[in-house]
């Protein structure tokens, strides 16, 4: 007798090129990338992450990259005010300022730490998100036929918003591709399609977006030996296929998807000496946020002692690992 199914599972894949704690991540593009870097940098990986900030389209995610390789500077010709405040259209608003100066400065130097970084990283996992693609139109005071990266909160008037053609696409991801491993050789470059839906366009609109992104993803990865794709927007719209998983707004993933798609990822990159690190970071991590009833007490000294011997016994057998904050947090509070 058959067993009723009453979902598909889609089985994480063991990839060839695993992730460790000696490795440098740089990550790129939407939202859903910030939540993954999040997690990694809760397990202490070494991770850099958004250059820009937030980016949704290809074509501002590949400028971004190309700002990182030829290390631009920005310069106040690039910047336009808007509602007393200066931005970049290539830039999300956390790098927006009150002055030029303000700006140019958070612009600037996140591209000189990123070019430093993306040089000698190992892996880059670059999230895509939407093939609709924002443009100024005539009525844009200034900048006219530039695709934006994030539009300011600037009126809707100034845009005029196009869907990337699947050919299109495959070119500006191959001379992204070709331009990210001449700048660095032996880059290994994750693709993966945010599952986050852009209803702003429609429903109908969304999909037409993710299967141009997913068309044009696979290519490349089919025809490059050190690309890979990671199916993150699979595992929530196919694997789960629930709207429990979605947060209020029905277009964002909520925490119980996220560490779904997290443990899949882990699986996929992560060997068990790494996993098994992880593991003890996390109860570290966790450590650090406990808040004792009676400090000072010696239940409480034996607690502190105890996370000062779990830590040192991985210092001294990954003495690469970033645990020295911690190691100094548990001694000062003993008074050590």
């Amino acid at each position: 007798m058959s067993t009723l199914k009453f979902k598909l599972t889609l089985p994480s894949k063991r990839s060839e090129n695993s992730i460790g704690y000696r490795d440098n991540l740089f990550l790129i593009g939407s939202c859903f990338s910030e939540n993954m870097g999040a997690k990694l940098n809760t397990h202490l990986f070494k991770v850099f992450e958004n250059p820009h900030g937030v980016l949704f389209n290809p074509m501002s995610v590949a400028q971004s990259l190309s700002d990182c390789i030829n290390k631009k500077q920005y310069t106040e010709a690039e910047l336009f005010e808007l509602n007393e405040v200066w931005n970049s259209w290539q830039h999300h608003s956390r790098f927006s300022g009150v002055t030029t100066k303000e700006a140019l400065e958070k612009i600037n130097e996140s591209i000189s730490k990123a070019h430093t970084f993306l040089k000698t990283a190992d892996h880059i996992v670059i999230t895509l998100g939407s093939a609709w693609v924002y443009q100024l139109n005539s009525q844009s005071p200034h900048s006219v036929g530039q695709v934006v990266a994030n539009n300011h909160k600037a009126p809707a008037a100034w845009f005029d918003k196009y869907l990337m053609k699947p050919d299109v696409l495959v070119i500006l991801l191959n001379k992204m591709v070709e331009d990210l491993l001449q700048f660095n050789a032996h880059l290994q470059i994750i693709f993966t399609i945010s599952p986050v839906r852009h209803l702003r366009e429609g429903l109908v609109e969304n999909n037409r977006s993710k299967a141009v992104l997913i068309q044009a993803v696979h290519e490349i990865v089919e025809t490059s030996k050190q690309t890979a794709y990671f199916p993150s927007y699979e595992y929530v719209i196919d694997d789960l296929r629930d709207y429990r998983f979605y947060s209020e707004d029905l277009v964002h993933p909520n925490y119980a998807a996220s560490n779904y798609v997290w443990e899949k990822w882990v699986e996929t990159y992560m060997n068990e000496e790494t996993q098994n690190i992880m593991k003890q970071v996390a109860e570290l991590q966790l450590a650090m946020q406990h808040k004792p009833f009676f400090a000072g007490s010696s239940q409480h000294r034996a607690f502190l002692e105890n996370c000062i011997a779990k830590s040192e016994r991985l210092l001294s057998l990954y003495p690469y690992l970033p645990l020295h904050d911690q190691v100094q947090f548990f001694k000062q509070g003993i008074g050590k």
